[in-house]
């Protein structure tokens, strides 16, 4: 890289625990009792998910599903494409979509579209951020962490060009030239 981010921490990994803590609170709550298939979003919710799974105190079903809207670029392209689809089977089952940050809507609402046309007994969504500023298409989300500005994130999952996933804290990247 030609340039050295200026990383400024936006939540740190303190509050980080407490708000996973509180949504796997909300979560126990509405899902004991049930089997939910929890489904994370490649690459950036794998931290999250195993944080919030590791909160979570009955049975369920973990799956990964990879969708693509960046390249390597800092916003999304628009055009949404599945890069690995589910094993798992979606009809008829309680399921629950974990991802990191719901910015302009666009990669979560294909998602939730090609769930619903699965026929899940019920779909909801958690996701760790939201940024609404950012927001192309409404989007629904029945568990939140954070509401953000709009402003690059990384840390926690998060990355930049697949940098800073590794840090602990999230942060907002600025670039300052050399």
């Amino acid at each position: 890289m030609s340039s050295q981010p200026n990383l400024q921490v936006l939540f740190r990994r303190e509050e980080i625990a407490a708000t996973v803590e509180r949504l796997a609170a909300e979560i126990r709550q509405d899902y004991q009792g049930r089997h939910p298939l929890l489904i994370g979003i490649l690459k950036g919710s794998f931290i999250f998910m195993a944080d919030l799974v590791r909160r979570l105190n009955f049975p369920l079903e973990v799956e990964f599903i990879r969708l693509s809207s960046y390249g390597r670029g800092r916003a999304s392209s628009g055009k949404v494409k599945l890069v690995q689809g589910l094993r798992s089977e979606v009809k008829g089952r309680d399921v629950l979509v974990i991802e990191d940050i719901v910015d302009s809507g666009l990669t979560i609402a294909f998602l939730l579209d090609y769930l619903r046309k699965r026929k899940p007994a019920s779909l909801k969504l958690c996701a760790l951020a939201d940024k609404p500023s950012c927001r192309q298409v409404p989007v629904a989300i029945d568990y939140l962490g954070f509401t953000v500005p709009d402003k690059f994130l990384v840390g926690y999952g998060l990355d930049r060009d697949e940098q800073f996933r590794y840090l602990p804290d999230i942060s907002v990247v600025e670039v300052k030239a050399d």
